[in-house]
């Protein structure tokens, strides 16, 4: 039946409203932290074949707008009133993305049919596997990242599954604590049945069936729009993970981003192969899998606010994704940290879009920084306990009208921090800086958001803290518009002391009583020429403390004396430094610049055609044998060309016959 803009727009407003009443209840039930204040959490409402046309506005994670469930909802042979299903294994449907990630949906009925489903899921503080909070870069194999349970009916007509409850708490550290969470979404999904029954009542059953489907319609005819305000051509950008596996070498996501008309196409074949670390992103060889379209739908609903967050904005988009490369992984790579992948993913395609809509998109978010969790034992009680600490979060890219959001890049910020009184009651830990990272910033004439720092003490021995997604030490959040690079993250034990350790990107450490750990999450690039920055502008960041007086000498070219600017020592210093003008082009930091200058795009293509042609469980072998030949090459002097890449292969092909035939070259 024919639908009104106007009913259609009312029926929109109380579908997210059904949606943001199951996020309320979820976050005023749930038992840990991690999805109680961080709000690691999804609700949503999907059509009868599992695509998302209604999520919440204010509440929980933002990546899940469009999330398609089809594939899930399938492997459950048939359905009835009262079911409830679940599942958190990142292989089966691929709904879900890790295995901490409790996926629930709850069929609605309406007079004997399913009208639509109640869906949603939590991020489990743990659920067992090899380390504490199941999440560990070390890990090379699902098995490893905790219990797994494909689709499967937690409900069964109202009537509870206990046998698989008990299988599922006896395999995690806190089961009081999952049980709990569990509880809530249970709540949650009745309780968007009843919003949704209340709307059939309201709107009849024909306007809420018909309606749903319009409102993807209109996403999508809302997206062709914004697409068509894009310019057409083909926009290429890369960025990397600091290293692929623990102590490895780069990882490397690339995008050539093609708009044509009112349409795009993402090509990520020039990714590296999937990885033996849990960096991968399991996506099903899905081109539309939501994991790829995150930056995309965040760009649309920057272009027009308006737009309805549904999977219908996803429709005229898709994605080239090899098989067996970091975007498509296959059985049983590991995938818990694909949390990381995506943020490197989302940086180049907002890498690629800032090109098309230079004015519009922001320079590089920061990110590197951890989510923290810390198990460890209560002194007074003996009780063990786990907690997700806070995001340590970086900041916001600068664009082209204002600086970057301190302490709340993009990437991340949906994610709430924890009050510090809330962690101190919860956990035994000593919270002794929980704040902004000074100088983070990448300098530009719009400064990046400056990153976070977060410092505690713990006092029990056998602590264990999982650092969840540790990057940027090397590769930083690039500038754009000729503004600087963000500043590197960093992690530190005992920081300052005769027993100083730095942890780098390791991600999972076991400390001692009293021992302090510092986290700092790494600044966002800047936008434009720095020492065309009005010198009113760098004192007032040195006023707030997000610039010193020696970044703001020494990246500015002010000079700040007894809290004033010294005008004519800031003009003879900016005249020596260059000239104030206009510049284009990215801000990449001093590491990523010498690694390009070897690993060119063209070398890397090489590289990249020649491991696409060979078996999936070679390749991430035959990688690191080039990469070690390319850096030997490298420490002799030589500059490496395409034929160097070649000779390295060839000399792997030498080496194990099994491939040679794949790596031939004339």
């Amino acid at each position: 039946m024919a639908i009104d803009g106007v009913t259609l727009q009312i029926l929109a407003n109380h579908c997210a409203a059904a949606t943001e009443s199951m996020a309320h209840t979820l976050v005023r039930t749930a038992h840990s932290t991690f999805v109680k204040e961080t709000e690691d959490f999804t609700t949503g409402l999907t059509t009868v074949t599992g695509k998302t046309f209604a999520s919440p506005f204010d509440l929980g994670a933002t990546w899940f707008i469009g999330l398609d469930y089809e594939r899930a909802l399938k492997l459950v042979k048939s359905y009835e009133e009262g079911d409830v299903c679940m599942t958190n294994d990142p292989y089966s449907g691929f709904v879900c993305t890790h295995s901490p990630d409790l996926h629930l949906w709850h069929p609605i009925f309406h007079e004997g049919e399913i009208v639509c489903f109640a869906v949603g899921h939590v991020h489990n503080t743990d659920v067992g596997g090899a380390v504490p909070a199941s999440l560990s870069r070390a890990n090379v194999e699902i098995f490893q990242e905790g219990i797994r349970v494909p689709p499967s009916k937690l409900y069964r007509a109202g009537k509870l599954n206990q046998e698989l409850v008990d299988v599922i708490l006896m395999n995690v550290r806190m089961p009081e604590q999952n049980w709990g969470d569990l509880k809530a979404q249970i709540a949650s999904m009745r309780t968007g049945a009843r919003k949704v029954k209340e709307m059939i009542a309201r709107f009849g059953i024909d306007v809420f069936r018909g309606g749903t489907e319009m409102l993807l319609d209109h996403a999508e005819k809302q997206a062709r729009r914004l697409i068509r305000k894009i310019p057409n051509g083909e926009y290429f950008f890369a960025d990397y993970i600091d290293e692929d596996s623990v102590d490895g070498y780069p990882c490397r996501i690339a995008v050539n981003m093609t708009v044509k008309e009112e349409e795009i196409v993402f090509d990520f074949s020039e990714c590296d192969p999937q990885v033996t670390a849990s960096l991968n992103i399991p996506t099903g060889g899905n081109p539309r899998h939501v994991l790829l379209m995150v930056p995309y739908q965040y760009v649309l609903y920057t272009m027009d606010p308006t737009v309805f967050l549904n999977y219908g904005l996803l429709r005229p988009v898709s994605s080239i994704i090899p098989e067996g490369s970091l975007v498509n992984p296959q059985y049983p790579a590991a995938v818990g940290m694909r949390s990381l992948g995506v943020m490197r993913l989302q940086s180049c395609l907002m890498g690629a879009f800032s090109q098309a809509l230079p004015d519009l998109i922001p320079a590089g978010q920061g990110d590197g920084g951890p989510l923290i969790n810390v198990r460890t034992t209560d002194t007074k009680t003996g009780r063990k306990l786990m907690a997700n600490l806070n995001p340590i979060t970086g900041g916001a890219g600068a664009t082209a009208f204002r600086d970057g959001t301190e302490g709340s890049g993009a990437y991340f910020s949906f994610l709430k921090n924890t009050p510090v009184e809330i962690n101190e009651a919860e956990v035994p830990v000593k919270i002794l800086r929980y704040g902004l990272a000074q100088d983070s910033g990448g300098a530009g004439y719009w400064r990046g958001g400056t990153g976070t720092t977060l410092k505690f003490q713990t006092f029990s021995p056998n602590t264990t803290i999982t650092a969840r997604n540790r990057d940027r030490c090397l590769f930083t959040p690039w500038g754009a518009s000729g503004g600087g690079a963000g500043k590197p993250s960093s992690f530190y034990r005992n920081p300052g002391s005769n027993r100083e350790v730095n942890l780098g990107n390791t991600d999972v450490v076991s400390i001692d009583p009293g021992d302090v750990i510092e986290i700092t999450s790494a600044g966002a690039g800047g936008a434009g020429n720095a020492l065309a920055r009005e010198p009113w502008r760098v004192l007032k960041d040195v006023q707030c403390r997000f610039v010193s007086v020696l970044a703001a000498r020494d990246e500015y070219g002010v000079v700040i004396e007894g809290g004033e600017i010294d005008e004519q020592a800031t003009l003879a210093l900016r005249e020596r430094m260059g000239v104030a003008t206009k510049v284009s082009g990215f801000g990449f930091n001093a590491e990523r610049l010498e690694f390009e200058s070897t690993w060119t795009r063209s070398n890397y293509t090489v590289l990249i055609n020649a491991l696409l042609k060979l078996p999936v469980d070679w390749r991430f072998f035959v990688k690191h044998r080039v990469f070690e030949s390319v850096d030997n090459l490298r420490l002799s002097g030589a500059k490496v060309c395409e034929d160097d890449i070649k000779a390295a292969l060839r000399n792997v092909a030498n080496d194990y016959p099994e491939i040679s035939s794949e790596l031939a070259f004339s």
